[in-house]
């Protein structure tokens, strides 16, 4: 299962960046759906469902590098 997250500015200011989170079945990698997620075992290969997540983080925006100095 594939979920695209896009940036957003929080009230603090701050800047959660984009990203995209992909998770599959440890055992063989088989891509999985929503519904598939909550079962125990995994639909493609039969074993015992355990989820391998990757997480792909966007940079968005630059934080600034040096302050001003007067």
């Amino acid at each position: 299962m594939r979920v695209e997250n896009k940036a957003k500015t929080l009230e603090d200011g701050s800047v959660e960046p984009a990203h995209v989170i992909h998770q599959v079945c440890d055992a063989c990698g088989y891509d999985l759906d929503e519904s598939e997620l909550a079962a125990d075992m995994c639909s493609n290969c039969g074993e015992v469902l355990n989820l391998k997540q990757h997480v792909a983080i966007s940079v968005t925006t630059f934080p600034p590098m040096f302050a001003e100095t007067s």
